[in-house]
């Protein structure tokens, strides 16, 4: 057995640590001092390139043009593409108080590995538990200040990321990211479940690379063929809060790094419905 670090958190023996309790371990994380958040929601996926941080991106935009203080944790440390939807590429500073994010044109504040690295390209090359360990730090040393939303941009999958950010960061909500393709609902089962497990309630599933609109009659074509998303969204008894058009503006924005310019209303009712939810509803 490897040496205990005793982070359960990050541990699967059934040690006589664990025996004794550790199960039952609170693992929060201290939010800085300096900052207040007041919603937290997690953008999860169970498997990699559904467009999981153009979600993040566009709809941190959507609450920003509400008049929200938002702001974006990129807790996908080995995959990190937030700054650069942004067009951020300053590295980050900190004061006596902690890191300082970097602001967007619009006032998103966010924080990413890619902010902390000499070079841009330089592969993050880390264990799992130093890797949730930065995460944390994104949560404990960063001065958000007041933020109305923080979203998560979770890395793919069910592993010690997202275990840890379950564990340490208050999560109010998740949404779930997918595609059309049918094998979705295996994959969208595991994050549900996962969720599930964590007692974290799921706001609903946005369906990304949904169709492809032609450009001279409007019709919607399905180059993955029919949707999955409504048949899986019943089994889970959960929400479609929208679909996203394969289209090359999005490619576009993003690649120029002005997620902020694009305009498109595929994730309006997103916007909308997670304002009823934890704004108007309270």
């Amino acid at each position: 057995m490897a040496e205990c670090t005793h982070d359960c958190s990050t541990c699967g023996e059934a040690c006589s640590s664990r025996e004794n309790g550790a199960e039952s371990f609170d693992f929060s994380a201290k939010l800085n001092e300096a900052s207040n958040v007041r919603k937290v929601i997690g953008i999860v996926s169970g498997k990699g390139g559904v467009g999981k941080s153009f979600v993040t991106s566009y709809l941190a935009t959507l609450l920003r043009r509400k008049d929200y203080s938002v702001g974006i944790l990129d807790a996908d440390i080995t995959g990190p593409s937030i700054p650069a939807a942004f067009g951020v590429h300053e590295r980050a500073k900190g004061d006596e108080l902690g890191i300082l994010p970097a602001q967007t044109q619009s006032g998103i504040r966010l924080i990413s590995i890619n902010l902390m690295l000499e070079k841009e390209d330089a592969p993050v090359i880390w264990r799992g538990p130093v890797i949730a360990g930065v995460v944390k730090q994104f949560w404990t040393d960063v001065v958000w200040g007041d933020v109305d939303f923080m979203l998560v941009d979770m890395p793919p999958g069910t592993g010690d990321v997202p275990l840890t950010v379950f564990q340490s960061i208050p999560v109010d909500g998740l949404i779930v990211v997918t595609s059309p393709q049918e094998l979705v609902s295996t994959i969208v089962s595991k994050a549900v479940n996962m969720a599930n497990e964590m007692k974290i309630p799921i706001i609903g599933i946005v369906e990304n690379y949904s169709y492809v609109e032609c450009p001279k009659c409007g019709e919607k074509i399905n180059i993955f063929g029919d949707s999955h998303v409504e048949d899986v969204a019943r089994k889970f008894g959960l929400t479609v809060l929208g679909r996203i058009p394969m289209t090359p503006v999005i490619a576009e924005k993003v690649d120029k790094g002005a997620i902020e310019e694009l305009e498109g209303g595929w994730l309006d009712e997103t916007a909308d419905f997670i304002e009823s939810q934890y704004v108007l509803g309270e």
